[in-house]
């Protein structure tokens, strides 16, 4: 029996972004997440911008950064992502 899955929204896909980056997603949450990705260019967008920073950054911990850093990057995320955005 084959199970049917709702389309992704934009801010799943994003939430699912880092895991697929780092190969912890499921079979299941990868293949959603590719679909989603075949027809979204703001995901798309969204995917090679982690790809670039996190080559150009190499690997920092959290706990290395300043929260007032974090704070700035969560806010700049937020104003990201499309409003309303629902592929």
């Amino acid at each position: 029996m084959r199970l049917t899955t709702t389309p992704l929204v934009w801010r799943q896909a994003v939430e699912l972004m880092s895991d697929f980056l780092d190969g912890s997603l499921t079979r299941r949450e990868r293949r959603r997440l590719e679909k989603h990705l075949a027809q979204c260019g703001s995901c798309q967008a969204h995917l090679e911008q982690l790809r670039a920073t996190i080559a150009a950054s190499g690997e920092v911990d959290p706990q290395d950064l300043p929260t007032e850093l974090i704070d700035t990057l969560v806010e700049l995320f937020r104003r990201s992502s499309p409003e309303g955005e629902t592929s």
